[in-house]
């Protein structure tokens, strides 16, 4: 295939052509004339699935003839025949051994670092010891650093370095992936050194980031046969920025560094290097421009010499469009409005960027079209149906089972997935609702089969759903707090419950769990995991929930429906050898492309350097080529966002760069060129402006509607009056739409809950003091409060925050209770203390409860309510706030049947908040007879058809939200909206 060369043999292809077509192509051309078994001696090396895929499309469509011998650089097994070693040490068997070791290191000294991150930690280390192997760097190398020159940090970073060496020396003997590919590379090459393969050995596309891959190009490109391929060479690049670029601190971020680097190590000037094939890339006058914007910095004045000798600007730009949109929705939607249009063109049209954020919008906003992007990336396998249901399987081990978590995982897809699925819906639907109604913060099996009770006595026949809740109480419960277990348990443990979780009652294995590429994605994760498991030690379960949220993480899965076969979405790495018409270059902020470096815990940039360890700007470099080849397409798109959700971006350094040049070649049209450029982005944003306007519909009117009098409410409780008279919208809906709140999954400690908690506090603790006067202590208040709080407030937080309030009133409330007992006693509390009250000629009836009343020794009523915030003032009282005053009315009426006709003396609000106090009702300004007037004046009033239930009508606080507020349209319309009256029929 090659002439005979003393030199080594490198090549390479210009930014923008397509790379596995011009490679195959070269070939081709090589081996023309030569016997149709000559493309089988080859021996092709590629660094990417996609890459070899995309070949063997290029040869199946071609002419009929052989394949070359196509294999990845980590696959090398097969290239000389009898060279291989035994397969690699599991990489999670390694994590799990690092991880025993940090912990075992954390537990001794834990002023080292936080036991939280403990696998972060871990995992960094590991991935250290990956470089280290990829570089050859050998251990002794970074633990006989020294760092007297540095701070405290790095004296501790060197005790977590210690376990790397130690651990790297324990396993010469059992290499792990990265140390296998150095060994086999160095085995390969020792091999070829003697005796070298008579037929053409090629590898193509890789850039030798890394030091075995690199080890292994420069030994290819040795070979009498032997050839490398470099993809985006930069041809317009001058021979003194070749010589430039030796300096590792200043020009390992530029696009070209790694490929320097390859040259001196072959000690091979740049006019060495070849093209493959005389193809052209779609824009040479665009490549050297590109090349010129992106000089090492150092070297930037070039732009002033060369700058003026750029030619055809406005051709090299014509097909350049810049987006700058104002959010990254707009600029994800301007950039599905082009994928749209490329899809009428009949193009093939690629988004690329490192930004998942942006992808995912994007492709929501394809859906509106039902295009389906070919995602490259796929979905994580974490946030697959397999990938949650067993996260949230494995918090069942972790924390405290609450309402949220059981639903969460009833109404997971996976969950009783067998033949009876649908009655399993069913059944949870009810249990859902029971649960809302009901409450229950923290769910055992007795709490479960009581709400599951309730639930059972609304049906006709309930043996089957209480079957279903024992399976649900027997499955799901009681699976925290079992302390420290080995991984092996852990797992055995985590699949038992899944797969229980998974068959529901019909306890077979026809489920959907382990099914589709998802599920076999997952069962292959848990498979390894439970064949490394015995190198995990013991943890804890938050450890182990921990570590199979972090394994799913990495995992990938593709199972979706047939993508469009024109529209892609591609990483950085997948783009670099493939090509489309259209190249969308997506999210060009700083700190997305380029990613900013991840921190380093354990070495800085000078320490790197010194043991021969990659530096943070490597990724840069990286991505800087990336750039450099996918800006080279024949049509590019260059989008980014000016805002993110928290603050105003910066564009990245190479469009700043690219911005820069073309402004300071005024004479060569260089800023009419970046106008024309953002000019047509402008366009886009046009039209993404057109496609989200809206046609505005009038507000919604403030609503008053008047039903007929046979549906209006003719029964309120007491309480209910002040709601009539703040909101009146809100008595409507409840009593003529009979429309009811749905209470939250999740009960919290709020305010009605203290509030009920506290009242049952209080009617125990004077019921206590009725059957024996000597318990009115402070210490028998709060052993009373101790014992409901322990019942009624499964919180354990909520319970010490309220215990310490009722401390604090504790005092006051004892000394006060001591004067009412003093001259009076309780006769009736809130659920005996039930009253009536009829309007017969309005055929109205107001019922009520009140929380304690007393007697005096005079035969007086006394009316007392518990108030847990602050009580109504008595100014409030009289005019919204009547309750207390409508219960003393209802007593002298002969309402409460427990207490008779009797006069009122006196009825107050106890509040039993921050600040305790007790506020009289203004019973003399407002007696009771002019009480019942005047509730008689406004019950006649709302029962009059031509009265409206005004929404919102006096509400005490503007901005508090009401539970029919939605309802109502209630933002549509303000306090200051006349209310517009509305008949019903």
């Amino acid at each position: 295939m090659f002439n005979q060369s003393d030199r080594p043999r490198v090549f390479g292809l210009a930014p923008g052509v397509d790379f596995p077509a011009a490679l195959v192509q070269g070939l081709q051309a090589r081996l023309e004339g030569s016997p149709p078994d000559a493309m089988a001696r080859v021996d092709l090396i590629v660094n990417t699935n996609r890459m070899a895929r995309r070949l063997r499309d290029i040869f199946d469509n071609g002419a009929p003839g052989f394949l070359p011998r196509v294999r990845l650089v980590t696959d090398l097994d097969t290239l000389v025949p009898g060279i291989t070693l035994p397969p690699a040490t599991s990489s999670l068997r390694r994590r799990l051994e690092l991880v025993q070791l940090v912990s075992k290191l954390i537990t001794a000294d834990p002023t080292l670092a936080p036991r939280s991150s403990l696998y972060a930690l871990s995992d960094s280390l590991a991935n250290l010891i990956d470089e280290m192997q990829g570089e050859g760097v050998a251990a002794s190398a970074v633990a006989e650093l020294d760092v007297s020159d540095q701070s405290g940090h790095w004296e501790r970073a060197q005790r977590f370095l210690t376990i790397a060496q130690n651990y790297l020396n324990q396993t010469q003997g059992q290499p792990d992936k990265e140390a296998r590919q150095r060994q086999l590379v160095k085995r390969i090459i020792a091999h070829w050194e003697v005796k070298p393969p008579a037929n053409p050995v090629i590898l193509a596309g890789s850039t030798g980031s890394r030091g075995t891959t690199s080890m292994l190009m420069q030994a290819v490109a040795k070979l009498p046969q032997g050839a490398i391929i470099l993809p985006g060479f930069d041809f317009d690049l001058p021979t003194k920025v070749w010589a430039a670029l030796d300096q590792e601190l200043l020009s390992e971020d530029h696009p070209q560094y790694r490929f320097g680097h390859i040259m001196r190590a072959l000690d091979l000037p740049r006019a060495g290097i070849e093209e493959w094939t005389p193809t052209k890339p779609p824009s040479p006058d665009r490549n050297a421009l590109i090349s010129l914007s992106l000089r090492p910095a150092p070297v930037t004045h070039a732009w002033l010499t060369e700058g003026p000798k750029l030619k055809g600007l406005e051709t090299a730009t014509a097909n350049l469009t810049l987006v700058e949109a104002p959010t990254p929705r707009i600029e994800a939607l301007a950039i599905a409005l082009r994928l749209r249009k490329a899809v009428e063109e009949g193009k093939t049209a690629a988004l690329i960027t490192p930004d998942r954020m942006l992808t995912r919008q994007v492709t929501s906003a394809l859906d509106r079209w039902d295009i389906l992007p070919d995602d490259s990336a796929g979905t994580p396998l974490q946030l697959s149906p397999p990938g949650r249901f067993l996260r949230h399987v494995a918090a069942l081990f972790v924390r405290r089972l609450d309402a949220e978590a059981l639903l969460t995982l009833l109404k997971h897809p996976l969950t009783h997935s067998d033949a009876d699925r649908n009655e399993h819906q069913l059944n949870t639907q009810r249990l859902d609702m029971q649960i809302r109604r009901d409450g229950l913060p923290y769910v055992d099996a007795d709490g479960l089969s009581r709400i599951a009770a309730k639930a059972a006595d609304k049906q006709s026949g309930p043996a089957d759903f209480l079957a279903w809740a024992d399976w649900v109480a027997a499955t799901f419960t009681a699976h925290d707090g079992k302390g420290d277990k080995t991984l092996t348990e852990w797992v055995a443990d985590h699949l038992k419950l899944a797969n229980a979780v998974a068959a529901g009652r019909s306890k077979t294995v026809d489920n959907e769990l382990w099914n589709r590429k998802a599920g076999q994605k997952a069962q292959d994760v848990m498979a390894d995991l439970a064949a490394q498991a015995e190198y995990g030690g013991e943890m804890t379960a938050s450890d182990y929930a921990d570590l199979v949220g972090a394994l799913l993480a990495t995992g990938e899965v593709r199972d979706r429906d047939a993508p469009h076969p024109d529209i892609m979405i591609w990483g950085t790495l997948e783009a670099r050898v493939q090509g489309a018409d259209l190249v969308i270059m997506g999210g060009l902020n700083d700190g997305t492309w380029p990613e900013a470096p991840p921190p380093d815990p354990w070495l800085n940039r000078q320490m790197r350097l010194k043991v021969g360890l990659l530096l943070p700007e490597r990724r840069i470099g990286l991505s800087a080529h990336d750039y450099q080849q996918a800006i080279a397409a024949p049509e590019v798109w260059l989008t980014r966002a000016i805002r993110s959700d928290e603050a105003e971006t910066v564009p990245s350094r190479w469009l700043n760069r690219l911005g820069n040049l073309l402004n300071g070649l005024p004479k060569n049209g260089g800023p009419d060129a970046w106008e024309a450029m953002q000019a047509r982005g402008a366009k886009w944003l046009d039209q993404v402006r057109a496609l989200e306007a809206i046609q505005r519909t009038p507000a919604a009117i403030r609503p008053s509607p008047r039903p007929p009098r046979s549906a209006r409410p003719h029964g309120l409780s007491v309480t209910e009056i002040k709601r009539l008279i703040r909101d009146p919208y809100a008595i409507y809906a409840k009593h003529t739409l009979r429309l009811r709140t749905v209470n939250p999954l999740v009960q919290s400690p709020d305010a009605p809950v203290r509030g009920i908690v506290l009242h049952e506090v209080m009617e125990r603790f004077v019921k206590s003091i009725s059957a024996d006067p000597a318990r009115l202590t402070k210490e028998r208040l709060l052993e009373i409060a101790a014992e409901v709080l322990a019942v009624e407030a499964p919180w354990p937080a909520a319970r010490l925050m309220w215990m310490a309030r009722i401390e604090r009133f504790a005092d006051w409330f004892i000394e006060n209770e001591k004067r009412r007992q003093s001259y009076s006693s309780p006769v009736a509390f809130e659920k005996g203390a039930r009253g009536t009250h009829v309007f017969a000629d309005l055929g109205f009836t107001l019922t009520g409860y009140a929380d304690r009343i007393d007697v005096t020794n005079d035969g007086d009523a006394l009316i007392y309510d518990y108030k847990t915030g602050t009580p109504p003032s008595k100014k409030e009282q009289r005019v919204f706030d009547k309750q207390l005053l409508i219960e003393a009315a209802m007593v002298e009426e002969g309402g409460f049947k427990e207490v008779g006709t009797v006069s009122v003396a006196h009825a107050a609000f106890i509040g039993l908040g921050a600040k305790p106090v007790e506020i009289a009702a203004p019973l003399d300004e407002e007696p009771p007879v002019e009480v019942l007037r005047g509730l008689h004046e406004l019950i006649s009033k709302y029962l009059d058809e031509t009265q409206g239930f005004t929404a919102r009508r006096i509400v005490k606080i503007e901005e508090a939200a009401g539970d029919y507020d939605q309802l109502a349209r209630f933002g549509e319309w303000d306090g200051t909206t006349k209310p517009t009256p509305e008949d019903l029929k």
